[in-house]
């Protein structure tokens, strides 16, 4: 384990990040643009032979587009971007005396190289958790960045091309050129071929030896939970998960947990984009917090992530910002409903009785029981059935989903399911389901809501109908609270549109209003209080502001509202948006 050296100037990476960027810029610039290299010291290299100063010019293309590559991790104080600008700047400016033009060139790669080497104990972070797919991605961008760059190159030298080849022949020979092959394109200028040529195979060969590299390295899982994790953390959950609704979220099988030194409290989290983005307030005894939450934060900063929490409670966020020094902000409300408090009469329930009703009339029925009562084949169909109704490809959920259903080791949640037999004929057993809701245990007398899909044919007014059939067979489970749905912004979704409301806050409020024409702000939120829950703040908490576009970046990655393109979950997806009192989904801190 590599401790983390004490960081006396801190300024210097992002220096020397913007100083690789910019000299590797330059670099590619001249090396592509012939405008860009100077006449009077051209005719110094005149005296050279023609493949060197070809083959000094391609190496400096190639090393322009590491440096750019290098530059941002280089910023995040990552050790393996320090030794490999290490080893590029000299390389790179005894390739500019050695074009015997770009001495200024030279003199700013040795400067940027003293400023690293006299500072290295600024650079200490270690390297992000990885798998295979970068090295898709790797031969993905490169890929494309070659043939831009490639394109450039072949047309640069428009005086030097002997006829008028066609766009297809050019293109043809860009695609030739990468993989060291010679083009249909032919230079008068021996020496423009020879750049043309070994610039080319450089950027083929870049690209080759990185995706290989990324590739054949030792797989580094981006994050997962092993089973001797997840044993632990359900033995927290079995003597302290009543304390967060959003504690069984932690046996997420997609997350990582880190452990207090006393082995008593945990905190689950999934690197992102750079963030060490943990969900819900740690689980576990909350004497052990603190330890968990220092052991947290020196792992962010041994790796240079961004720490952020998203989904955490008032006394969560507390314990954050004490023990790490970071600040909160409140993002919605949880929407509980006690069970012993609830009711269909009354006035102010009327709209879910008469919807409930209706539905019911419709020839709907419910079944709510636990899933371990619940006989294999009867757990397969309920899941293919809500694979079914499925809008995307990609999973949604992070904070607030669980991701699977049916597993052995969930046999405490709760599975509600919707039937009607079909108009002709009758359906199979198992084959007349209609929509699902799954709750998972909160402590031992409480569940919460995990995933809402229902068949996108169905009557309206079948969600109210799942949660009321819940609500109402709660206390034969044990159940004496229910948490619902999380609703973005609920405060000021509620106080936005009332008498007094402020310039500040309308204005606010015409922003959600208008966004949830895309997303389920202010539907999720005016279904959830048909219940008339109490309602329970919801924060992330931050390092600094300038972090939070970051952050939000992140969990919108983590949330799969921004698909990365990683493999999903085989199960659950996420469906597609409905609107008014029938939003749907599986549960998630983000707008839908």
């Amino acid at each position: 384990m590599r401790d983390r050296p004490p960081v006396s100037r801190p300024w210097v990476p992002a220096a020397a990040g913007y100083a690789a960027l910019t000299i590797g810029v330059l670099d590619i610039v001249k090396a592509v643009f012939p405008p860009f290299r100077g006449t009077r010291m051209s005719e110094i290299a005149g005296f050279l032979p023609g493949t060197i100063t070809s083959l000094a010019q391609a190496a400096s293309l190639v090393m322009g587009i590491l440096l750019v590559m290098i530059a941002h991790a280089l910023k995040r104080r990552k050790v393996r971007a320090w030794r490999a600008v290490v080893l590029l700047l000299p390389l790179s400016a005894l390739i500019e005396l050695l074009h015997l033009r770009r001495p200024v060139s030279a003199l700013i790669s040795l400067l940027l190289l003293t400023l690293l080497l006299v500072n290295r104990r600024e650079f200490y972070a270690l390297s992000d958790p990885r798998t295979r797919w970068r090295a898709l991605w790797n031969f993905l961008l490169l890929c494309v960045l070659d043939v831009a760059i490639g394109w450039v190159v072949v047309n640069a030298h428009p005086h030097t091309i002997v006829g008028d080849p066609s766009l297809g022949d050019r293109f043809q020979h860009v695609l030739l050129g990468l993989v060291g092959l010679e083009g249909p394109v032919v230079y008068s200028s021996e020496r423009t071929a020879d750049l043309v040529y070994f610039s080319l195979a450089g950027l083929g060969l870049l690209t080759a030896v990185t995706t290989l590299y990324l590739a054949l390295r030792p797989e580094k899982p981006v994050a997962e939970l092993t089973a001797g994790q997840e044993e632990a953390v359900r033995a927290m959950l079995a003597r302290h998960g009543a304390r967060d609704s959003l504690g069984y979220f932690a046996l997420r099988r997609d997350k990582s947990v880190i452990f207090s030194p006393s082995g008593k409290a945990a905190i689950a989290y999934r690197v992102v984009a750079g963030v060490m983005l943990a969900s819900g307030d740690p689980v576990g005894d909350t004497e052990a917090w603190p330890g968990a939450i220092r052991r947290f934060l020196e792992e962010a900063r041994r790796h240079a992530w961004v720490p952020a929490v998203i989904g955490c409670s008032e006394t969560g966020g507390e314990v954050w910002t004490r023990e790490g020094g970071l600040s909160a902000l409140e993002i919605g409300d949880e929407a509980v409903v006690e069970v012993a408090g609830f009711t269909l009469q009354g006035r102010a329930m009327r709209n879910v009785r008469q919807m409930v009703k209706r539905t019911e009339r419709a020839g709907y029925t419910c079944q709510v029981r636990r899933v371990g009562t619940l006989a294999e084949p009867e757990r397969e169909r309920i899941r293919n059935a809500a694979d079914s109704w499925r809008g995307t490809e990609t999973e949604r959920g992070f904070s607030m989903a669980l991701g699977r259903f049916g597993d052995p080791a969930d046999g405490d949640c709760v599975v509600v399911t919707a039937h009607k037999a079909a108009e002709t004929g009758t359906a199979l057993p198992g084959e007349d389901i209609r929509a699902v809701l799954h709750f998972v245990p909160w402590g031992d007398d409480g569940i919460s809501l995990d995933l809402m899909r229902r068949d996108r044919d169905a009557d309206p007014g079948l969600n109210e109908l799942l949660i009321v059939k819940a609500l109402q067979a709660a206390p034969d489970l044990g159940v004496n609270r229910v948490s619902l749905n999380f609703a973005m912004f609920r405060a000021v979704l509620a106080r936005g549109e009332r008498l007094g409301a402020g310039p500040v806050l309308r204005a606010w409020y015409a922003v959600l209003v208008f966004f949830s024409r895309w997303f389920q702000i202010e539907s999720l939120y005016r279904f959830n209080a048909k219940f008339h829950p109490q309602w329970t703040p919801r924060f992330v908490i931050y390092p600094a502001a300038r972090d939070l576009p970051r952050i939000g970046i992140s969990a919108l990655q983590a949330e799969a509202f921004i698909n990365v393109g990683l493999p999903g979950m085989p199960f659950l997806r996420k469906p597609r948006a409905h609107s008014g009192s029938d939003a749907t989904g599986e549960r998630t801190p983000l707008p839908r």
